[in-house]
């Protein structure tokens, strides 16, 4: 049996020590491939799940075939809070799941909720690629998470089913589905609308009963769901940029040999720059496309939304998200 498949038993107890093998489903039958298992809630059209792919692809080749990723998509494995705590007891090697989430983890995480951080995608990756960006990623580790890398999310905006939003005022009185993230919440409130958490699974359903008038999300996730034929206006006030990120369990990554882990990553690292060209491009087809369909997409002034929000930024003065807000703007 390779030494990756060599658990330390006597520090972890039965449990994990069970758990790991799950994980890690080629250990005990093929002792000479290593297979990591990698569940997430997403459609397998999605960037996201291409670029997951394309990274067990890269695995592959640079370790010889002796490594390889195993994707089950379409929440075959549990909603992305299940896949966060099957990571942290080992069961599961490798998650993506969203930044707003991993808020209640890693509280440092809030930044990617908190509205109008960042100026622009540009300035939202320079800062993803900084030093801010790397340490965010091991900020989990006290909780058994190691992050490997960030996926492109786009901008998150509003889409509504009755009424159009062309400013913060046309928010009042709207339910507007938010995923599960206190700072999400606070941000629809501080925009006047009243935020419904919902899971994205019956959000589909939602909008078209009226549980809730509208939400927000990124364009090309706004298409693949089909949420256009149920929503007829897409505002595009861009208001947060929250990426995915790239889970490992820190069970399964001391386990794997620093050789192993140096492909894992390089692995990551070349599927983050494949899935940010195809997120580039099913960015412009998803716009392109539910404007075909009858949606009005609204360009709105975005300074009206943003002077909406300036108190909830002052909100933080005091808290450690309230330096790292100020390190970001700072940024040239």
């Amino acid at each position: 049996m390779r030494k990756s498949c060599l658990f330390r038993s006597r520090r972890m107890g039965v449990a994990a020590y069970l758990a790991l093998l799950l994980a890690f489903t080629g250990c005990g039958q093929q002792s000479d491939v290593v297979v990591l298992k990698m569940g997430h809630d997403l459609d397998r059209s999605t960037p996201v799940h291409l670029a997951m792919e394309y990274m067990g692809a890269r695995l592959e080749e640079l370790s010889d075939g002796t490594m390889r990723v195993d994707v089950y998509s379409n929440g075959q494995l549990g909603a992305e809070r299940e896949l966060i705590e099957l990571l942290q007891i080992g069961s599961l090697a490798m998650t993506k799941v969203s930044a707003g989430p991993m808020e209640s983890f890693v509280p440092r995480m809030q930044i990617f909720s908190i509205p109008y951080v960042f100026r622009d995608h540009d300035h939202f990756w320079q800062v993803l690629d900084s030093d801010i960006g790397r340490d965010l990623l091991v900020a989990g580790e006290a909780m058994r998470l190691r992050g490997l890398g960030y996926y492109d999310a786009g901008s998150r905006s509003f889409y509504t089913t009755r009424r159009p939003v062309y400013s913060p005022e046309d928010l009042a009185g709207q339910r507007i589905r938010v995923m599960e993230s206190q700072t999400a919440m606070r941000m629809v409130r501080a925009l006047g609308g009243s935020p419904t958490p919902i899971s994205w699974g019956e959000l589909y359903t939602a909008l078209s009963q009226g549980v809730v008038d509208g939400a927000e999300n990124n364009p090309p996730s706004f298409y693949i769901s089909k949420h256009y034929e149920v929503s007829n206006y897409f505002t595009l006030d861009e208001h947060t940029y929250v990426p995915d990120v790239v889970l490992i369990s820190s069970y399964i990554w001391n386990n794997l040999t620093e050789q192993q882990q140096t492909w894992l990553q390089q692995a990551m690292d070349e599927s983050v720059e494949y899935q940010k060209q195809l997120w580039a491009e099913a960015t412009e087809h998803a716009l392109r496309a539910v404007e075909e369909h009858g949606v009005e997409i609204i360009y709105p002034d975005k300074s009206e939304f943003m002077d909406k929000v300036a108190d909830m930024h002052e909100s933080y003065r005091g808290e450690p998200v309230y330096e790292l807000l100020q390190r970001i703007q700072a940024m040239d």
